[in-house]
């Protein structure tokens, strides 16, 4: 367990709600690439994002089943820190866009330990990322059978789906992540980031963590 939950948030559609996120205290800030959701933005748009997070704050970008040639392009054009697969990308695909891969996989009480075993064996991947849903549904993991299944996974652990700032600390004391990834959790409308959500979300983290430690 670590001392400090990392905080990501995803689905950033432009450079000042960016400068926002970090200001609040986001290890992590989030574009989305993926076709399909109310927060994708174009490589324009993500590149405006990018060039705005301050050092020392990772900049991700989320894929999903992009082909490794398609990604390798974006990665050398947008030179984001991580890139995140979240689809049903196969190893293959995985080793070829990696080193620097965040491999997201839908909670499923049935498969997640097979699921973060799978991907823990996998060097190019960073970091295992556990969504209660497809990506921005706002859909919960069962966190206590997570919890229980969660030491198959070596690569740290990522929590997200269905967070918000009112929930955020319980996920925290129940699963241990080493981070946690929001994004409609801290929205006041589809696609639309609220300051306000962004700055209660990171304090009820680093209380979570506060009570930890203590």
């Amino acid at each position: 367990m670590t001392t400090r939950t990392r905080i990501k948030i995803c689905g950033l559609r432009d450079s000042h709600m960016a400068l926002i996120a970090a200001e609040c205290g986001a290890d992590a800030i989030g574009v989305v690439l993926a076709t399909g959701s109310p927060r994708t933005v174009t490589p324009d748009e993500a590149w405006e994002v990018i060039g705005a997070v301050p050092p020392f704050v990772t900049t991700v970008a989320l894929f999903q089943n992009a082909k490794p040639e398609v990604y390798l392009e974006r990665a050398h054009d947008l030179g984001f820190d991580l890139g995140q697969l979240h689809g049903a990308e196969a190893e293959p695909v995985v080793r070829e866009c990696g080193p620097g891969i965040i491999k997201a996989i839908q909670y499923n009480a049935e498969t997640v330990e097979r699921d973060l075993f799978k991907w823990s064996r996998l060097t190019e991947v960073n970091a295992v990322l556990v969504d209660g849903g497809t990506g921005g549904t706002g859909e919960r993991a069962d966190w206590v059978h997570l919890a229980e299944v969660a030491a198959r996974c070596d690569h740290p652990l990522i929590l997200a789906g269905g967070l918000t700032p009112n929930n955020v600390a319980e996920a925290i004391r129940v699963v241990r992540p080493w981070a946690v990834d929001v994004s409609s959790g801290v929205e006041s409308k589809k696609g639309e980031k609220d300051p306000g959500l962004i700055a209660a979300f990171c304090e009820a983290v680093r209380q979570a963590d506060a009570e930890l430690v203590g």
